[in-house]
């Protein structure tokens, strides 16, 4: 019970714990050391030497910064981060140990107080930088988000006790116990490493192994280049290297308080000891109760402003009250927040890098940048405080100077931050395209010329297509050329371009192409004529409705139908039903010689007369033999708008070779279609075949309804209409379709659709449960061995779902965020690589809401990350009654899970399912009907065998 709750508290997973503690008791060793050494050295320093001399210190902390990276990136190239670590933790040992000794024997002058001063430094940054290098290689980046955060916590308890331990042992033993105890407390993280090593590092595979070990042994080779070759590292070692100079500007002038105020170094080292754990447990609380509470609410980034904005509240106090007291708030500020929000948010920062760059330009930064800027500080200090003789208090003013600065880097930083998640996630995926999809076409006037006078027919009727939204003058003499063209489509495309320009354009060329032997290029000859001549439609169709000619008398009884749409006394005129009539009889006559093209155009007049008397002809065609009459039937369907079409229209779907014209015939009904197919969808009457293409038919509308509409579907039961529905939305997002979309409506389908997400785990993982227990148990009868492949199907379907619910919440997330960052998730998440999966998880992170994050983050890490051995998720799927599950899919999924799952109850034999089942004897779709009363049956009649 208290394992947990210790789990639930601090978010650690099984097979975590233990390597965790070691972790923690590793960095809060090496924190309690430097809380020992620290205080005590600052205190004998400033005691013999003064705070004058601190400025010099700080640059030549710089100077050895530098010589010793040069020394230690040698010895990293030959030998192994384990051996040098350890070698690293043994040496500051014995360096400390003789600094106890020399301070038994009273043999400590300045120039052992400078190299002293000096070790501690280098030491507070190296050992921290290789633990944090090390910790990297123990854990992934979305470990070490839920992670550092505990094993900080290590940190500052070390801080917290090696504050309070100075003060007592310091008080009542001297300092020079108080170091002999630091250095023996080095010699135990050794054995700790030793023990990391073994538990996680070694057990890596060795592809990781290998990877990191060249990052770690390759990094050293141009670490400067790295770092100045990339926006995101450049902010963030500036940040770093702007943050080091403020603490020792603020630790300058609060030491220098402080010594004023307390002479005796006994004294002031137990007041140092005192404040800086006082600080240490103000940062554990900021840690364990506000940090993760900020990282949530404004992100990594952002949160690294209130570390800035802490300071100078305190500077600008301090300018009101030049007072010790005020100079502890701002170095209680500095200390507490750096130590933990500002920690966390440094560490975190550098995630995104991969990982052979971050673990280089890491080391670098925490040593390099760390000591550089305490130079620079200590220059500062010495050419502008010293030289110009001026108060200390003055420091507080380049202090505000440096808080703008700082300020604007971490503003640099945030779109840094997330482009190097981008370009981490993209350059690691193979094959993918995460481009916006909105193409556009783009081609000069010379190749639109080329293709227009020397392309194939396929060429120039695709260009006359995208051509037919301009009206350029300059294309028009050849687009008339090409009603010379060969091909008879070429010819009919061309004259329809011609609708663009100029009444009258080429009228005699079209003219002439009237006795062409073509229909489809005669009837756009005479529709020309018609529609875009000063020539009148009398003399049109008196000239060619009784041509002998069938190619001209069939236009033109199309023509006169569709003008006759809407000119009742057209069709009156020139006796439109009579003729129709005739045309029909005809064709069922004996000596029926009709072509199928004069069929075409018969029923597209037919269509276009709106007369229902020849529907049936319409109809008919629907089940020709040839799919040519077939798709004009359609075609015809959709000109009459005749309601009862619509279902036969809608099965056409799913038919591949019919769908662009069962679409284009749907689309004329108009948005009032809407009404029929919602429902049809309400009433689960949709065949799964064509449920694919409704949402894309609702789409083509373009409308404020049609949004409407396609938000409703969102609601659907069934995966499909939902998942093609978020697509739909997303392509009129693409077409800069202005249709707004309602944000809090988007946040609670997201959230529902989150539901169906976590009910599908958990389902998963209960059916699971059965299938493996009926494995192990014989299966003696038939009954057992249909109802375990029952089951396994009904998982084969939730599998299937659960991955289109994925699909669909990325879908719905396009329509919140930005289109690239959510594709640039989402391939991440479908990479075959690990590593590029937990970095796209990451990614989501920082991109998200909170409430979205918590609700659905942790269910695509469950489902989408490999379990090592241990949980990879705050989410874990239940396994629940198999009733409760088998209701809740037939309540709240469509009819083809509804399906399956009645097809799992019919062979259980269990009469408890039968008060679930009877009610969809009622439902509206016939097939859940007919298969609910077959299951009731089956379940009766095991009752009464039983």
């Amino acid at each position: 019970m208290l394992t947990a709750l210790f789990k639930r508290t601090f978010d650690i997973r099984d097979g975590e714990i233990r390597i965790s503690f070691f972790m923690q008791l590793y960095i809060f060793l090496l924190i309690t050391v430097l809380l020992m050494v620290k205080p005590t050295v600052n205190a004998l320093f400033l005691s013999k030497l003064g705070a004058a001399h601190l400025p010099y210190a700080y640059m030549l902390v710089a100077v050895i910064a530098v010589i010793v990276s040069y020394f230690y990136n040698k010895g990293v190239k030959q030998f192994s981060l384990r051996k040098i670590t350890t070698g690293t933790l043994i040496f500051f040992s014995l360096i400390f140990a003789l600094l106890s000794f020399l301070m038994y024997t009273n043999s400590i002058n300045n120039w052992v107080l400078y190299g002293y001063y000096l070790s501690v430094s280098i030491f507070a940054v190296l050992v921290t930088s290789q633990f944090w290098i090390i910790a990297n290689m123990v854990y992934n980046a979305r470990e070490a988000k839920r992670l550092f955060g505990f094993i900080g916590a290590g940190a500052i308890a070390g801080g917290i006790f090696g504050g309070y331990l100075t003060t007592i042992i310091a008080s009542s033993f001297g300092n020079r116990v108080v170091i002999l105890v630091a250095a023996c407390l080095i010699v135990c993280c050794v054995p700790i490493l030793q023990t990391v090593w073994k538990l996680r590092v070694e057990k890596l595979n060795m592809y990781i192994r290998k990877q990191r070990k060249g990052a770690i042994q390759g990094s050293y080779s141009s670490p400067f280049k790295l770092i100045i070759n990339s926006k995101h590292l450049t902010y963030l070692a500036a940040i770093v290297g702007v943050g080091v100079v403020m603490a020792k500007l603020v630790d300058f002038q609060f030491s220098d308080f402080a010594n004023k105020a307390i002479p005796d170094s006994d004294e002031l080292a137990s007041f140092f000891g005192f404040w800086f754990s006082s600080f240490n447990v103000i940062a554990l609380l900021i840690q364990l109760f506000l940090t993760n509470r900020l990282l949530a609410w404004l992100g990594v980034t952002t949160n690294l402003l209130i570390l800035p904005l802490g300071i100078a509240i305190g500077c600008l106090l301090f300018l009101t009250f030049p007072e010790l007291w005020v100079l502890i708030i701002i170095k209680g500020m500095d200390g507490s927040f750096k130590q933990s929000i500002n920690k966390a948010g440094i560490e975190l920062s550098i995630l995104p890098i991969p990982s052979h760059i971050k673990n280089e330009a890491k080391s670098y930064i925490d040593v390099v940048v760390d000591s550089i800027a305490t130079g620079l500080a200590g220059l500062m200090l010495i050419f502008i405080i010293r030289k110009l003789e001026l108060s200390t208090s003055y420091i507080t003013v380049i202090i505000l100077l440096f808080l703008f600065i700082w300020m604007v880097l971490i503003y640099k930083l945030r779109e840094a931050y997330f482009q190097s998640f981008r370009s981490n996630i993209q350059n690691s995926l193979v094959g993918a395209s995460v481009e916006n999809k909105n193409l556009k076409f783009n081609r000069t006037s010379k190749s639109t010329i080329n293709i227009l006078t020397q392309g194939d027919e396929t060429e120039i009727i695709t260009m006359l297509d995208h051509l037919a939204d301009f009206k350029l003058y300059t294309f028009r003499p050849h687009i008339v050329n090409l009603l010379k063209h060969e091909s008879p489509k070429v010819k009919a495309a061309a004259i329809s371009q011609l609708h663009y320009y100029n009444k009258g354009t080429a009228t005699e060329y079209i003219k002439e192409l009237i006795h062409f032997k073509n229909d489809e290029v005669v009837y756009a000859a005479m529709d020309y004529l018609l529609n875009h001549t000063d020539i009148k439609e009398e003399n049109i169709f008196k000239s060619y409705l009784d041509s002998p000619t069938d190619y001209i008398s069939n236009a033109a009884l199309l023509c006169l139908a569709k003008d006759a749409s809407s000119n009742k006394k057209l069709a009156l005129r020139y006796h439109l039903s009579d003729r129709l009539d005739a045309k029909i009889k005809e064709l069922f006559s004996v000596e029926n010689d009709l072509r199928k093209q004069e069929v075409a155009e018969l029923m597209l007049a037919v269509g276009y007369a709106k007369d229902p008397r020849f529907y049936s002809f319409i109809s008919a065609n629907f089940n020709n033999r040839d799919p040519y009459l077939i798709k004009f039937a359609i075609t015809a369907a959709g000109l009459t708008a005749h309601e009862p079409f619509i279902n036969q229209l809608l099965d056409f779907l799913a038919e591949k070779p019919f769908r662009e014209a069962a679409t284009e015939a749907l689309q004329a009904y108009g948005v009032g279609i809407t009404k029929k197919v919602l429902q049809l969808e309400l009433s689960e009457s949709l065949p799964d075949t064509i449920k694919p293409y409704i949402p894309e038919l609702i789409q083509s509308f373009k409308t404020r309804d049609s949004v409407k509409v396609l938000m409703r579907f969102l609601q659907s039961k069934d995966f499909v209409i939902r998942t093609e529905a978020a697509k739909s939305l997303n392509t009129l997002k693409l077409e800069n379709v202005s249709l707004a979309v309602d944000q809090r409506m988007l946040t609670r389908i997201l959230l529902r659709e989150s539901v169906f997400y976590r009910n599908t785990l958990h389902a998963i993982i209960t059916l699971k449960g059965f299938i493996d227990t009926s494995q192990t148990d014989s299966l003696d009868t038939d009954a057992e061995i249909e109802s375990s492949i029952a089951r396994e199907n009904l998982v084969d379907l939730l599998l299937e779902q659960l991955n289109q619910s994925l699909d669909c919440i990325f879908k719905l997330f396009s329509l919140k965020y930005d289109q690239a960052d959510i594709d640039t998730a989402y391939f991440g998440l479908k990479s075959e690589k690990q590593d590029v999966r937990i970095n796209a998880i990451e990614f989501l992170d920082n991109l998200l809401k909170s409430r979205l994050k918590s609700n659905i983050l942790p269910l695509i890490e469950y489902h989408v990350l490999e379990n090592n051995g241990y949980a990879v998720s705050s989410f874990e799927a239940k396994v629940k009654p198999e009733k409760e599950i088998l209701t809740m899919l037939l309540r709240n999924r469509g009819t083809r899970m509804k399906l399956a799952v009645l097809n799992v109850i019919k062979f259980s034999g269990n009469d408890a399912y039968l008060s679930v089942v009877k009610p969809l004897i009622k439902h509206p779709n016939l097939v859940v009907q007919r298969f609910a009363i077959r299951t009731v049956k089956e379940l009766k009649m095991a009752s009464i065998e039983q």
